[in-house]
């Protein structure tokens, strides 16, 4: 979203981005956003309440949870407020694709909105069409035996997605699970949007693209944002500008020292986003894998990553550190995009969020697909099966696979990999 706001700011819009207070907060700690609106007159930040008391953890599903009955109402009213109060009035809202309180406020003051998914065409694709699978007795999954059936009733993408490729949250039984029907909801009232927004291009996601349009005729998609925003600024000010972050967490820049030090290609990076939580168990797999592979590796473990009770899971990671001083490298945070970027970087061990996805295309680097929720497992699935440019791991938590997997990416099938990958961006 701040990304898109800055390509905005660039064109000459005057814009005011709206944040909750918490996210902005952390925003302001681990970067520098003031300079926004020194660098762009007319761009200002603003927040309102998410509806939350202070200490809430904000990790893994609390979000939609708590979504309805919380922290819409009180959005609603806050960003009510704002729009009313603004001078000079609003004259266009770009919302998210989650908030879809938004649409009804914009409507009840006559304001054009358009909504930005921030997902993946082909996830907001199939939850659109959660109810054409149910009518057609694709869903419910009958049990484990069930998950390599195809689903034949999502247009454009009936040869290659399977049950177990669809959003977790379809692995329930009861197929009016609450949740469900929440994403269901959210999806389709996006659309009653004046138009959509998707971080993609013609070039990845062209056949979903034209599946959309046939709902929601007016569907912009201007991505990879990262890289729209990173072109503009350099052809605008030369390579060597000093491009803002926006990470939510604070970032250890010791890393690209370490990486300096790697042969081109030689090191895998291992990171599963800013949410994404891991059990003991599946960390101390990953660990071994990456161990036996005799792989490099740059590994993030975000602080209290690790579900269960309050440090555990640095036992893990204090052993992972004192068996990999001559090979691996972790840290809590890393500058992603400089870190895909690096040329020592050969491989993407990824949760499959849709913005690590996109900055790995970009980056021409491999991936190995471990997805946790939310538009990961779809993701995963077209990066392995449709763009052919890495390996899917889901439902997978075995040692000896991390290992074949990341020496399949880094060393076996390497070349094979890098050649896709390389076209692909």
């Amino acid at each position: 979203m701040i990304k898109l706001a800055e390509l905005l700011a660039i064109a000459g819009f005057k814009l005011t981005f709206l944040n909750s207070h918490h996210n902005h907060e952390r925003l302001v700690k681990f970067n520098n956003i003031a300079a926004h609106s020194d660098r762009y007159p007319g761009f200002q930040f603003k927040t309102i309440t998410d509806g939350l008391p202070l200490d809430h953890p904000r990790s893994g599903n609390w979000f939609l949870d708590t979504l309805e009955d919380t922290i819409e109402l009180k959005m609603k009213e806050s960003l009510r407020e704002v729009l009313v109060n603004s001078s000079p009035p609003v004259d266009c809202i770009i919302g998210d694709g989650v908030l879809s309180f938004a649409l009804d406020v914009a409507k009840e003051l006559g304001i054009p909105i358009i909504i930005f998914h921030t997902n993946s065409p082909r996830s907001f694709w199939v939850s659109y069409s959660i109810p054409d699978i149910i009518q057609a007795g694709e869903l419910p999954i009958n049990g484990t035996e069930d998950m390599d059936r195809l689903i034949t009733t999502v247009p454009g993408m009936e040869t290659y997605l399977r049950c177990r490729d669809l959003p977790t949250f379809c692995r329930k039984l009861d197929i009016e699970d609450s949740f469900m029907k929440l994403v269901v909801k959210k999806t389709r009232k996006s659309l009653q949007a004046d138009a959509l927004i998707l971080n993609t291009a013609e070039e990845l996601d062209g056949p979903i693209l034209s599946q959309i349009r046939t709902k929601c005729p007016r569907v912009y998609a201007v991505g990879p944002l990262h890289a729209q925003l990173n072109t503009r600024l350099n052809v605008k000010h030369g390579e060597s500008y000093d491009h803002f972050s926006n990470t939510l967490w604070e970032v250890d820049k010791s890393c690209i020292f370490w990486l300096n030090k790697q042969p081109n290609r030689s090191v895998i990076y291992v990171s599963f986003g800013s949410i994404t939580s891991t059990s003991r168990e599946q960390l101390l797999v990953l660990c071994y894998g990456l161990l036996n592979s005799k792989t490099k590796f740059l590994f993030i473990v975000r602080p209290n990553s690790v579900i269960g009770k309050d440090g555990e899971g640095e036992d893990v990671v204090m052993e992972l550190m004192e068996k990999s001083k001559d090979r691996g490298y972790i840290v809590n945070w890393a500058p992603q995009e400089a870190v895909l970027n690096h040329p020592a970087v050969g491989g993407f061990f990824t949760h499959n969020g849709w913005n690590s996805t996109l900055e790995s295309i970009v980056a021409r680097v491999p991936m190995i697909c471990w997805p946790y929720f939310a538009d990961q497992h779809v993701n995963s699935r077209v990066v392995s099966e449709v763009w052919k440019i890495g390996l899917d791991m889901k439902d997978v938590c075995d040692r000896k696979i991390v290992e074949k997997m990341v020496n399949d990416v880094m060393v076996d099938r390497k070349e094979e990999f890098a050649k896709s990958a390389s076209e692909m961006a």
